[in-house]
């Protein structure tokens, strides 16, 4: 049983996340707070095995409070965050939180049913997760990454990185040690709903000497550049003309993923004519896998994050048992590994 304790100062979100929560039988809402001091102590008597959060809140707002956690009683941390926020949340993961989904909404049952399935996927992860992985991934890592082997033929000219939970931190130490001088366009399926992947895409330009952002059907692929796939559709590549362009499409129910590494992948490996890399980082569940598989039978090059540092091992470990990654490595060497494969 997965004890929760809901921090919220809005009574209405409070309860529906409750709801949302006590509809799924491994998990107890054990209590709820209204602010970070309310939480405090009550996370102290309790220490519930998973928090929601808040991060606009009186008295001791949400940073401050996962300050304290995270430096305390490490624990796993959802933020629960407006759609119209600005890059809080992706400080609050800066600080330890492990994923966010959005703020319920009166009158919005298209957009709460959404949330009720990104919540649900989510707090099932928490048993997956490990938190001394979440804590050592704040620390600056000073390892000397050991260069990998060279794979004969055509360098990589273009990349796919996949991710879900606990990927945006990821993707952000990889892009922030790539070399200055590296342009190798990279695309990004990051897990993540509407609304928050171009400020994921603002955030990471911060972090690298290459131009971000979120991809638009029609954009060129071109060197020098990283498109992340919109939140709540889906990123392929399309080829016309001997030049590469981004294809967005619409997410259909059907669907489990979005946006689908997979489909992602795929098209990479359908449309290049030189093969391309693919990625895969920490995340629950399998998407990827085939994608990959598909990028290694077009003679491509494929890594996937290891145990030794993915907060959650589902993605990697799966697209690994296919037999299709070449590399597995921890998330301090895939930039160089790029570097070198790319060259």
């Amino acid at each position: 049983m997965i004890q929760v304790l809901v921090v919220d100062d809005s009574a209405f979100s409070r309860k529906i996340i409750t709801n949302i929560l006590e509809s799924i039988p491994e998990v107890r809402v054990a209590d709820t707070a209204s602010d970070g001091q309310e939480a405090l102590r009550k996370t102290m008597r309790l220490r519930p095995d998973m928090i929601t959060l808040d991060l606009e809140m009186p008295y001791m707002d949400g940073f401050t409070f996962l300050r304290w956690l995270m430096n305390s009683m490490p624990t796993p941390v959802i933020v629960v965050s407006a759609q119209e926020a600005d890059e809080n949340v992706f400080r609050a993961m800066d600080l330890g939180a492990i994923d966010f989904v959005a703020k319920p909404v009166r009158h919005a049952s298209t957009q709460l049913e959404e949330i009720r399935k990104d919540l649900l996927e989510k707090v099932l992860a928490v048993p997956l997760l490990s938190m001394k992985l979440v804590k050592e991934r704040m620390q600056p890592v000073d390892v000397q990454p050991a260069a990998p082997k060279v794979i004969s033929g055509n360098a990589p000219r273009m990349i796919g990185i996949a991710a879900s939970t606990g990927g945006p931190p990821a993707i952000q130490r990889i892009l922030e040690t790539l070399p200055l001088t590296f342009n190798v366009p990279i695309l990004i399926a990051q897990h993540m709903p509407a609304g928050f992947t171009s400020l994921f895409a603002r955030r990471l330009n911060k972090y690298t000497s290459m131009k971000v952002q979120e991809a638009k059907h029609g954009d060129l692929l071109e060197p020098g550049n990283i498109f992340v796939a919109p939140g709540g559709r889906h990123l392929t590549v399309e080829k016309h003309n001997q030049r590469f362009f981004a294809c967005i499409q619409e997410h259909k129910a059907e669907m489990k993923y979005s946006p689908c590494a997979d489909l992602l992948f795929s098209s990479m490996a359908t449309e290049l004519h030189t093969p391309p890399l693919g990625v895969i980082l920490t995340g629950m569940g399998d998407d990827g896998k085939e994608g990959l598989k598909r990028i290694k039978e077009k003679g491509g090059i494929t890594i996937a994050e290891s145990d030794q540092t993915a907060i959650i091992f589902g993605m990697p470990q799966e697209a690994i048992k296919t037999g299709s990654v070449d590399y597995i490595l921890p998330l301090h060497e895939i930039a160089e590994a790029l570097s070198v494969l790319c060259r």
